[in-house]
């Protein structure tokens, strides 16, 4: 499989990006991989880049996008944020990624026992920690169940799924509301904005539009 192009990302269309990214991972889950020659990509890549998708994953270990979408060199831009939440400086980066070089679908990826957001459950305090992860607190309040406060942390496994995926939505609406050129390209059918969550027990991503 060859690295994009600008031919081949000019002729991609949200639904195929997306489709790309469906089929990458489902070939992770399976044990398989695409045949591609990655020094080859560096080749191809050295004199500019084109890729398809933009992923704001987590800074976790297991998460690796270009893993678990199984994609090469010069395929996607990949944005890692321990919680992947939204700011500036983010915001700042997936316009870059889109509208100056044409990638096709925004996928903020969340994932099961994210210890970000069990740091957030559990209000946990350490140096800049504690500034990063108050933007994950919103994701916490939004999750109204359970009520019982003895059941709100990261001992409840459940719970911690349902805010990491609260703060995937939560993500989407940031860049909607933050960000008038995405939306604006999203109106227009120039880009798809989803949400997904990676399970770290199985490989799969669970994908979502809103």
């Amino acid at each position: 499989m060859k690295a994009h192009t600008f031919e081949t990302q000019a002729t991609m269309t949200p639904e195929k990006a997306l489709q790309y990214l469906k089929e990458g991972n489902i070939r992770f889950q399976n044990n398989l991989k695409a045949n591609r020659n990655l020094l080859e990509q560096v080749n191809d890549t050295s004199d500019g880049q084109f890729p398809f998708a933009t992923i704001l994953s987590c800074i976790d270990s297991r998460v690796s996008a270009e893993l678990v979408f199984d994609q090469g060199l010069g395929d996607i831009f990949s944005v890692r944020i321990a919680g992947n939440f939204i700011n500036e400086d983010i915001l700042g980066s997936l316009e870059f990624a889109c509208k100056l070089a044409g990638s096709k679908i925004v996928l903020v990826l969340g994932h099961t026992a994210c210890g970000a957001i069990k740091g957030a459950c559990d209000d946990a305090k350490m140096g800049n920690l504690t500034t990063m992860i108050s933007k994950i607190k919103p994701a916490v309040k939004a999750v109204e169940e359970p009520k019982d406060e003895s059941l709100r942390n990261s001992v409840n496994s459940e719970f911690v799924d349902a805010v990491s995926e609260k703060n995937v939505h939560l993500a989407i609406a940031n860049i909607r509301s933050l960000s008038p050129i995405l939306k604006e390209m999203e109106d227009n059918g120039e880009i798809q904005i989803h949400g997904g969550m990676y399970d770290i027990n199985t490989g799969a991503v669970n994908f979502f539009h809103e």
